[in-house]
């Protein structure tokens, strides 16, 4: 029987206390660790009621490489769904900042852009079923905390997703290379938005593009052509939230 979910690392067992103690099992401490940190993160752990165990550091390794000697054990989840994305929705007292991920395959990029989209204020994370990478050990480590703190849904049909966000007059913007696409610099960012990323490798896919209301790019003035996709997500973010403030 599975005993729960791995959130490796400081900051994702720091944000599992904090924002969600009913579903820490019990906290794993590596042996020897008798640091502030380490001291702070048992004492919150036994006032909440929730098990410490301290273990070897080959323990810790067995269940994952990035542990940084703490791994908070939490129950077996699945993401929410449309469903519960539009009752978020529904919530909202403010126009929606979204941020939409058309195929990440790489952990360490949607860590990245998990951090960044929590950073930037983002009101969800809406994710794939298919054809991309889940919530792995790796994206929250790489997330420091994002992943536990920010909503993030994940969905069977994106084109569908995105066609019930045009109902809701929510603007999409999907960054590709296109003769029509504007510099994400003369595009207004104010307003329900959902901002649409593609995979490292392709990009959008046509699908996809076809459900945006535009196409944006970001302005290359040198040599290189293009960029890492978690750093292009948050050039795009910080563009956004400036107008938004």
């Amino acid at each position: 029987m599975s005993i729960g979910d791995v959130h490796p690392g400081w900051h994702a067992a720091e944000s599992a206390l904090a924002k969600h103690p009913e579903y820490v099992l019990k906290l794993w401490l590596q042996q020897g660790r008798d640091d502030k940190r380490a001291t702070a993160l048992a004492a919150q752990a036994k006032e909440m009621g929730i098990p410490i165990e301290m273990v070897s550091r080959s323990a810790l390794e067995k269940h994952s490489r990035v542990h940084q000697g703490v791994i908070a054990w939490l129950k077996s989840q699945t993401l929410p769904a449309e469903t519960e994305l539009f009752d978020l929705l529904d919530k909202l007292d403010h126009p929606p900042f979204l941020l939409v991920l058309d195929g990440i395959q790489d952990p360490h990029n949607l860590g990245a852009c998990l951090r960044t989209a929590d950073a930037a204020g983002v009101d969800a994370v809406i994710i794939p079923k298919h054809h991309a990478v889940g919530l792995t050990p790796a994206v929250r480590k790489v997330a420091c905390g994002a992943a536990e703190a920010l909503p993030i849904f994940q969905v069977t049909n994106l084109a569908r997703t995105l066609e019930h966000f045009k109902k809701r007059d929510i603007w999409i913007s999907g960054l590709a290379l296109s003769d029509e696409a504007v510099s994400i610099y003369d595009a207004p960012w104010q307003g329900a938005v959902a901002i649409v990323m593609g995979s490292e490798d392709t990009g959008l896919r046509p699908i996809t593009i076809k459900q945006c209301d535009r196409l944006v790019i970001i302005p290359m003035l040198g040599r290189v052509q293009s960029l890492n996709v978690s750093v292009a997500t948050g050039i795009v973010l910080y563009t956004a939230v400036q107008q938004r403030q």
